[in-house]
């Protein structure tokens, strides 16, 4: 008898195929003492330096096919396994106490996780708990002789069934074979689902309990579009879901013919439809996908994935590149955002208990501002080989603006001494992610050329609900009626000045959202480099006026997410 799951939809598209639980074999051990401590650490070197060599390999087998912030996770676990602070203490548990490496290691590893760990609040050490976590379990299986869930060895469609899943595991997805993916955690901002979208693979997180639900081999339905996850379903449940998959792939067909097409609605008023990327490696996709410009370019990954700050040559290097691939479209450049949450090797930070709130992005960066005067004479130099316009994260009040805005010009004034032009054609913005600013939006606007409304953030500071929380998932409301209007003051305060008004936020992207915000008059919609073509389809069909309408309904009928949801739904049967 077949059983229905809920979850949320996370990625578009329907799955059908046996479930392959990602679920770890019984790695438990007896903890004793050795008689031989030269065996026991030959032992651990010979476990450390297999998996460092598997780790290499596949990563010279993935270069090319993912991203340089997909594959750096790779050289972040052979970092930890290279650390030698780590191997020593390992190695002194094993000389001064005669453990078993099994022991050893295992005491050594499980402290720095539950450090990792207790940073709650913290998305980015919570990933790095995960990648430690990944490397105890891959260790503690070499020396047991036991073999890991491996994605890459599959050979036969599957739904991928697992509690989460971090980067270590969508690094070896192949859409091949992964039909779908259901988890209990997570959320639509969540690693696995953008990368779910990112590969095009159908997806639904939040589940709850999927994991305890299941068996291998059970046939599974994996519906991404309204976030249900059928268990053993019956003949006609499959041929109804096979005949939507069919459909979706005929739509996937025609989206291909929209490359080259403009953005424009059905009545012709003209928009922008960007990709939000996070390196140059990730621009082919958003060629491919025939995006009209990259509207966030993540800088920070420079930083992240270096041991050092990245000089001012190396990132004039990163961003000449980027620009000069997109062939005369236009590149938006955040500027440095880091923080509590996304902490740097080479750049101590304080420890916080909310980073979210904390010592981060433009704050960071005023603070330090030899390190923001690089970046920026890296970019204005890189605006000498194409389109580029900056934005800066996380401006609260207007003073924060201006400043930056000063170190901008002080900076671009050097350079211009021996480059008089430079800078000339860069067009300057802000983000909107924090509740103040947009609700100071009017006077903002006044002071750049463009806003880019970053809704991930400004939704969790909205709502008080940490977007990295599963408990409070809920909360992740982009249609709820209040909140659109909140976007709707931004635009309009944008306008009025003559302002662009951008969303890179997942919102963008969202096919209930778009009538939307089309409606409220949003310029310019970035998103994942997978949804363009969707996004630019649908906008095809749409008619402003009727958007406008839509959009005025919404407000003045529906009282929750759910209602407005529906309402769109209903709206989107019609026209």
């Amino acid at each position: 008898m077949e059983t229905r799951i809920k979850g949320i939809a996370a990625s578009d598209g329907v799955g059908i195929a046996p479930a392959y639980l990602l679920t770890k074999p019984n790695l438990s051990f007896e903890k004793y003492h050795i008689s031989d401590v030269n065996v026991e650490k030959r032992r651990l070197h010979n476990a450390f330096d297999n998996i460092i060599a598997n780790l290499k390999s596949t990563k010279k087998n993935l270069t090319g096919k993912l991203s340089d912030d997909d594959l750096a996770i790779f050289d972040t676990h052979i970092a930890i396994l290279n650390d030698p602070e780590m191997i020593k203490q390992v190695e002194t548990r094993i000389t001064n106490q005669r453990l078993n490496a099994e022991s050893a290691f295992t005491e050594v590893i499980s402290k720095a996780i539950k450090t990792l760990q207790a940073m709650t609040g913290n998305e980015y050490m919570q990933e790095r708990a995960t990648d430690f976590q990944n490397i105890h379990d891959q260790v503690l299986a070499k020396l047991e002789g036991k073999e890991l869930p491996n994605l890459r060895s599959l050979d036969h469609p599957v739904i991928v069934v697992a509690h989460s899943i971090g980067p270590s595991d969508t690094s070896q997805m192949d859409a091949r074979f992964v039909k779908g993916i259901i988890t209990d955690l997570g959320g639509r901002t969540s690693h696995a689902a953008i990368m779910a979208r990112s590969l095009q693979i159908p997806a639904i997180v939040g589940c709850n309990d999927i994991t305890s639900r299941i068996e291998n081999g059970q046939e599974i339905v994996v519906d991404g579009f309204e976030g249900t996850g059928i268990i053993d379903p019956s003949f006609t449940t499959i041929e109804q879901y096979q005949n939507i998959a069919n459909k979706f792939m005929n739509i996937r067909e025609q989206w291909q013919r929209m490359i080259d097409q403009p953005s424009v609605t059905a009545d012709g008023h003209s928009y922008k439809i960007a990709a939000n990327i996070g390196s140059s490696v990730d621009i082919p996709a958003v060629i491919e996908n025939g995006a009209d410009g990259v509207g966030l370019f993540r800088t920070e990954f420079l930083y992240m994935k270096s041991d050092h700050l990245p000089t001012e040559e190396e990132q004039f290097i990163a961003y000449r590149r980027a620009v000069e691939q997109l062939n005369g479209k236009r590149l938006v450049v955040r500027t440095l955002d880091i923080g509590g949450d996304k902490p740097l090797s080479f750049m101590p930070l304080p420890k916080e208990m909310n980073p979210f709130l904390g010592y981060r992005a433009i704050r960071i960066a005023l603070d330090r501002p030899e390190m923001f005067r690089t970046q920026l004479r890296a970019l204005l130099r890189a605006s000498e080989y194409g389109k580029i316009s900056i934005m800066f994260p996380m401006i609260t009040t207007l003073e924060e603006l201006q400043k930056a805005k000063q170190i901008y010009y002080e900076e671009q004034a050097k350079l211009a001494v021996n480059h008089p032009q430079i800078g000339q054609d860069i067009r300057l913005g802000m983000m909107i992610e924090v509740p103040l600013a947009a609700l100071n939006a009017d006077r903002l606007a006044s002071e750049v050329e463009f806003f880019s409304i970053g809704t991930n953030d400004l939704i969790q500071y909205c709502f008080a609900a940490d977007r990295g929380n599963d408990a409070v998932s809920y909360l992740y409301q982009p249609l709820n009626p209040t909140f659109l209007k909140l976007i709707k003051h931004i635009i309009d305060a944008g306008h009025a000045h003559n302002t662009i008004v951008a969303m890179c936020g997942e919102m963008a992207g969202d096919r209930y959202a778009l009538p939307l915000l089309i409606g409220m008059g949003l310029d310019v919609y970035s998103m994942s480099a997978g949804s363009i073509l969707r996004t630019r389809s649908m906008m095809r069909k749409l008619d402003r006026r009727k958007c406008e309408q839509l959009y005025q309904k919404a407000i003045a009928t529906c009282d929750s997410m759910t209602a407005v949801k529906e309402l769109v739904q209903k709206w989107l049967l019609k026209n």
